[in-house]
């Protein structure tokens, strides 16, 4: 039997177990830097949650409650990353579920996130298991 629990980690020591994954989707970063943009972070209510299958990380997001013009109240997922060796055994499901109902809970509209043009299978994922809509392009500018 598997026992699947979602918790949020509050502390640093906490939130530091995270880092192989989340350095899988963010290879720039070194664990340093990884701790000073979580600390950041913080005062503007970005939260971790891990997923656990019998006591082991198995995936991570990080989220965040915005609003704006256009989602209105909504849950920002910044990172959804599952473990790279046990991907499309549905964790990624029931974690993005976790974050619909948990951005319910907490008065939230509309659910939104943002994927690297390069990750086809997460965008696979996102429309075909998740029903998510791509209606939109994402620009930045380097300001250095």
């Amino acid at each position: 039997m598997t026992l699947i629990t979602i918790e949020e980690l509050c502390t640093e020591e906490e939130v530091v177990q995270i880092f192989p994954l989340m350095k899988d989707l963010r290879p720039y970063l070194d664990e340093m830097r990884f701790r000073e943009i979580w600390r950041a972070m913080q005062p503007d209510g970005y939260r971790i949650y891990v997923m656990y299958d019998k006591g082991e990380i198995v995936a991570f997001t990080g989220i965040q409650i915005r609003t704006n013009m256009y989602y209105f109240r909504h849950v920002f997922v910044h990172e959804l990353v599952t473990r790279a060796d046990i991907r499309s055994k549905g964790y990624g499901k029931k974690l993005l579920t976790f974050v619909h109902e948990w951005g319910r809970e907490n008065g939230c509209v509309t659910v939104a996130l943002e994927s690297a043009l390069t990750r086809a299978d997460a965008h696979r994922f996102y429309e075909e298991k998740m029903s998510y809509d791509r209606f939109c392009y994402s620009f930045k500018a380097e300001l250095c």
